[in-house]
């Protein structure tokens, strides 16, 4: 666990805004839901990995609780209780610290941060692909280029192994070894388990489907998957959520793998991460889960949904020298500057008249003179400094300086806070 530095936080809370702004714009809601959750509820379908590495104990009533290691359980347990009666589709939105005890490593931390989007009650492909769709929009209005998504779906790898007479407690076990992209592994299972030769064959194939052609790699799925009916009906879904994508001309990059899988057991149907060049990691993900909420009590629904990784985000920003814009209203950043002893109340008066219009405002506090208060500020990127002198409060006015332009202009004090709102600039020098 780490500790996020003014730098760090602003880009991470920045991150958020973001986040909380796409939430807005695609009709999703925001729920807040506990940091500790019962165990049995998280460790549901989380995979094994996960359970294993959850922060689990018993409370002081004797209750065997964890720190949340992903929203998606939280939010169906919520969905399928509070918010049963709730009209679909219901858009959920969540952001916060998750925690799991990995070993720390690039990208990789024991208290992690996380948005989460979650779209509930419809099975239709459209809502696959509004999540494509949602999440390609963040990561561009956050600045980042040359991003990919890496999609596949559960529906095929498991069609094949439920015809081939696997239980679905091996078939997550082969799940697990696929997101570790241990596919030989994964073959020598499958012949454990007694798969045909000729499902050991279509395994393979599978495997060695990918690339960015998808109209090929969806035609080399169908003719590997031919008599098993479940994956075939899976992979039209699969084709159908494409076209889609492909044909809302956002241009997303695709690349389709047959053979991919997600270490959280309870994906049923499209899943994806999303990647940039400059990290092997990926940044986000998601996919359907149509079983889920059956687990707590709720009705059959389906959903998917997708969680973009803020600290790998922040890391991707980094790497690709993506500046980070001022959170809403801190580009407008003022400093008060008292030139006398005398006019400290009258700053502190001023300071506060111009945080009731909004404006995020310090006043100097270290006794310094106007030149070092001064070039504190401006090393610290605020934007305008109000400097109270005695003979321009006798004409009701200060001096409002644009710090990023070094020029400053005399400004009467009732009009202080309307010109820094309109962006104020000082006259043209003659």
């Amino acid at each position: 666990m780490r500790d996020l530095l003014p730098n760090e936080a602003n880009q991470m809370r920045y991150i958020e805004q973001t986040a909380r702004r796409i939430a807005q714009l695609y009709g999703y809601r925001e729920v807040i839901t506990p940091t500790i959750e019962s165990y049995e509820l998280l460790a549901a379908k989380s995979g094994e990995e996960i359970r294993q590495r959850m922060y689990a104990f018993s409370d002081l009533g004797g209750r065997r609780v964890a720190l949340r290691p992903e929203f998606t359980a939280s939010i169906a347990r919520l969905v399928a209780t509070t918010l049963r009666s709730e009209p679909k589709p219901l858009k959920l939105f969540c952001v916060g610290s998750l925690y799991r005890y990995d070993e720390p490593q690039y990208g990789r931390y024991r208290e992690f941060w996380q948005a989460d989007y979650e779209l509930i009650g419809s099975g239709r492909p459209e809502a696959d692909a509004e999540i494509l769709l949602l999440t390609h929009d963040l990561l561009k209005r956050l600045g980042l280029r040359n991003y990919h998504f890496k999609i596949g779906h559960m529906g095929i790898l498991r069609g094949i192994l439920s015809q081939e007479g696997v239980p679905e407690e091996q078939q997550n076990r082969m799940m697990q070894l696929l997101d570790k992209k241990r596919w030989e592994e994964a073959l020598h299972l499958a012949h454990a388990l007694h798969v045909s030769e000729r499902g050991i064959s279509t395994l393979r194939g599978i495997f060695e489907a990918k690339g960015d052609d998808t109209d090929q790699v969806l035609q080399k799925i169908h003719q590997t998957v031919k008599g098993y009916e479940s994956a075939l009906e899976a992979l039209e879904n699969l084709r159908e959520i494409l076209h889609l994508v492909m044909d809302s001309q956002v241009g997303l990059k695709i690349w389709l793998e047959a053979g991919f899988a997600r270490g959280l057991e309870y994906y049923t149907g499209m899943i994806f991460e999303v990647y940039v060049p400059e990290m092997n990691i990926a940044l986000g993900g998601g996919g359907r889960y149509d079983h889920l909420l059956e687990l707590f009590g709720g009705e059959p629904t389906p959903a998917v949904g997708v969680a973009p990784g803020i600290d790998r985000i922040m890391l991707a920003m980094q790497r690709q020298n993506v500046p980070t814009k001022a959170l809403e209203g801190q580009e407008r950043r003022v400093v008060v500057i008292p030139v006398r002893e005398e006019l400290r109340a009258r700053a502190l008066e001023l300071s506060m008249r111009l945080r009731e219009h909004g404006i995020p405002t310090e006043v100097e506090l270290m006794g310094r003179t106007v030149s070092r208060s001064l070039s504190d500020a401006d090393r610290r990127g605020i934007a305008y400094a109000v400097i109270l002198g005695p003979e321009e409060l006798r004409e009701g006015k200060v001096v409002l300086r644009d710090l990023g332009e070094r020029r400053q202009a005399a400004v009467r004090i009732v009009d202080v806070p309307t010109e820094i709102l309109k962006g104020w600039r000082p006259p043209s020098e003659s």
